[in-house]
């Protein structure tokens, strides 16, 4: 999945710890591919996952403490028709939206009432090397295969089973956080994924699954939302 966020350097004391909108950027990047995710018995999955998160971080000035209550331990995963939308329990990520249509994703925090937005062709990283090993990790009663991405910002681990499909083709245009290199590999949704940059590692891990119809009034912006393009990108 994805988390597509933007922090603001005057909010919360994240513009003390030195780290500009660019060190963000790798954040943003990885996370995708937990927005990136779920799960299907037919062709695609359509409802919810929730995900347990939890992170480390490589940065002197932001501690594993400050890292999780700012991007949140859990996130909730919702899904249909190539449209998804996660919302986190951080104290700055609250929610994103993958409005498929317009192959946009956006995102929204607690330091700012504008919601913005990125265009996910446009990806910053790249994918050096795959690899896949059958049958690593038993997760929620599923054998999930392994699918490493060596990327340039990382390494990206995802764990998943075939017998939970995503059509690949909803998301050909969705390359940021390499999330179609993942799901053209896997062909399913992960159940388990650890991805490491330079300035974290996140290990998220599906504690549930919910099957369910979603209305597709569900994903689509607020009424009366304020939108602008992500300088970051």
């Amino acid at each position: 999945m994805h988390l597509l966020f933007e922090l603001n350097r005057h909010s919360a004391g994240i513009g003390q710890t030195g780290n500009k909108p660019y060190t963000m950027k790798k954040i943003i990047g990885c996370l995708l591919a937990l927005a990136v995710t779920v799960i299907s018995f037919a062709q695609s999955f359509e409802g919810e996952i929730v995900y347990k998160n939890s992170y480390k971080s490589k940065m002197p000035a932001l501690s594993d403490d400050q890292f999780n209550a700012m991007m949140g331990s859990q996130l909730e995963y919702f899904i249909k028709d190539g449209n998804y939308k996660t919302v986190a329990n951080g104290s700055m990520f609250q929610w994103q939206l993958y409005i498929n249509e317009s192959n946009k994703l956006y995102t929204k925090v607690s330091n700012s009432e504008t919601i913005v937005w990125n265009d996910v062709l446009q990806n910053p990283d790249s994918v050096l090397k795959a690899e896949t090993k059958k049958e690593v990790i038993e997760i929620l009663g599923y054998m999930c295969d392994e699918l490493v991405l060596t990327c340039r910002s990382g390494v990206q681990k995802y764990y998943f089973n075939s017998k939970l499909p995503a059509d690949s083709k909803l998301f050909v245009s969705h390359k940021i956080g390499n999330w179609y290199n993942f799901l053209a590999a896997s062909n399913a949704l992960p159940l388990k994924s650890v991805i490491e940059t330079s300035q974290f590692i996140l290990e998220s891990v599906a504690i549930e699954i919910k099957p369910m119809k979603m209305e597709k009034k569900f994903f689509e912006l607020p009424a009366d939302a304020k939108t602008m393009k992500s300088p970051v990108n």
